[in-house]
């Protein structure tokens, strides 16, 4: 592997530098953001064979895999329970943490997201409060191929090629105060991840542009992420200090399809251990199979919108817009002509 030759250009330290490279979120992102597991999530959740899970105290950060047959996660409305014996590794969570958590459902490129903090311990059981739930878009699973992989047992032994050969990454970032989230990346093989003897590192994409992994990063560069080949189900856990740069030296390194992604993360003085992951085994997720949940994701952003507490006269105009009979088809069809169409 060639590496990434060292950025000349400064460290982006600040949310104004970065908002001037990357302009604002846009305030209609946060519709989509309910403060309880509605029906929906919980549906998703319960259908979901596999979690990544973050948590974090403001100075530690651990990320986890979790997996096993449909349902050994699920809650109410206020509180999301796990099953511990379901957790690569359950020691992470401890009461008052913050946590962060990807839930995917088998053959759907789209990803549910919770945060919140864990509420309690109990003998096998970890129960969260929930702070957040929003669906995620599709494109970093798309990028990386995830469902399209087969059960896949040559997974390189050495960390740098299994490095290389790393097409999704699961990201763990905490604020100061320890609200921990865990975004989905995900690139074709060789463009993912990079690795040079000091750190690693990562292109950032187009997708939902909340930039709250940006934002951690910037209060609180300590991260943490899984990264996966599609297919396998060994896991490369990293874990280091953060910063992003716009260096174009740097950012040239990562095209695809002739895109040259805006910003690039390293994670400096990284650590890397490479192992398999039981969550993934018990998943058993590739070949993908049909599915026979009949969750559609488009139905789940549009009930989270109307459900978003926010009263302002945008919101409200949002939710009567998604209140017409057939949106469902046509937010349908714009999610998979974005995916189509700005990929990278």
């Amino acid at each position: 592997m060639d590496g990434v030759h060292a950025a000349k250009g400064e460290s982006i330290k600040t949310l104004d530098e970065l908002e001037a490279i990357i302009g604002k979120a846009p305030p209609a992102l946060d519709l989509k953001v309910i403060n309880h597991l509605d029906s929906g999530a919980l549906r998703w959740i319960a259908a979901s064979p596999l979690l990544f899970a973050c948590f974090g105290s403001g100075t530690t950060l651990g990320v986890t895999l979790g997996g096993g047959p449909p349902g050994f996660a699920g809650g109410d409305a206020r509180t999301l329970r796990l099953s511990a014996a379901m957790l690569d590794d359950p020691s992470l969570a401890q009461v008052g943490q913050g946590f962060g958590a990807l839930f995917l459902l088998p053959g759907t490129g789209e990803t549910l997201r919770v945060t919140g903090t864990v509420s309690a311990q109990h003998p096998g059981e970890i129960s969260i409060t929930v702070h957040e739930c929003y669906g995620h878009c599709a494109k970093a699973l798309i990028r990386s191929g995830f469902w399209e992989a087969l059960p896949d047992g040559t997974a390189p032994s050495n960390p740098s090629a299994f490095i290389d050969a790393t097409r999704f990454m699961a990201l763990a970032t905490s604020d100061a105060q320890g609200r921990a989230d865990l975004s989905p990346k995900g690139d074709p093989a060789g463009t993912m991840v990079r690795l040079d003897p000091h750190r690693v590192w990562f292109a950032d994409r187009p997708g939902n542009r909340r930039i709250d992994s940006f934002r951690n990063i910037l209060t609180q560069p300590r991260v943490a992420a899984t990264l996966l080949i599609p297919g396998s189900t060994h896991v490369a856990y990293v874990s280091g200090t953060a910063r992003i740069t716009a260096d174009e030296a740097v950012r040239s390194q990562f095209a695809v399809q002739n895109k040259v992604p805006a910003l690039v993360t390293a994670i400096d003085d990284a650590a890397l251990q490479l192992r398999e992951s039981p969550a993934l085994v018990r998943a058993g997720m590739w070949p993908v199979k049909p599915p026979t949940h009949g969750i559609q994701a488009a139905q789940l952003f549009i009930e989270h919108v109307k459900l978003n507490k926010e009263s302002s006269l945008g919101a409200r105009l949002a939710s009567a817009a998604l209140s017409v009979p057939g949106v469902s088809g046509l937010l349908k069809k714009g999610l998979e002509k974005d995916y189509k169409d700005n990929l990278y």
